[in-house]
């Protein structure tokens, strides 16, 4: 992860804070670097599933029968694929 630059009085600012605090600060910034990271691959999965699938002009304000099977087709291909990733990390380790 990026080394963060904080200033001075932030750091004294940690350094002051109960071990409790501290506890809650870690799980805070964890759960939201989890957030961003899913936020990310949700991104991620819509632009190379509407790039792949979406053919036409949305004029109807919903998807074609055709691109409304590859969506789901492509989602579910990504999700596996992430999954394996996943798991063949979790054996790595």
């Amino acid at each position: 992860m990026d080394q963060l630059q904080i200033s001075a009085e932030t750091q004294q600012g940690l350094q002051n804070l109960s071990a409790k605090d501290k506890q809650e600060l870690n799980q805070f910034v964890v759960g939201e670097t989890q957030k961003a990271q899913i936020q990310s691959t949700i991104h991620e999965l819509n632009s190379v599933c509407f790039k792949k699938c979406i053919t036409g002009r949305m004029s109807s304000g919903s998807l074609e029968r055709n691109e409304d099977s590859c969506m789901k087709n492509c989602v579910d291909r990504y999700m596996d694929a992430s999954m394996l990733v996943v798991k063949n990390l979790e054996k790595m380790r």
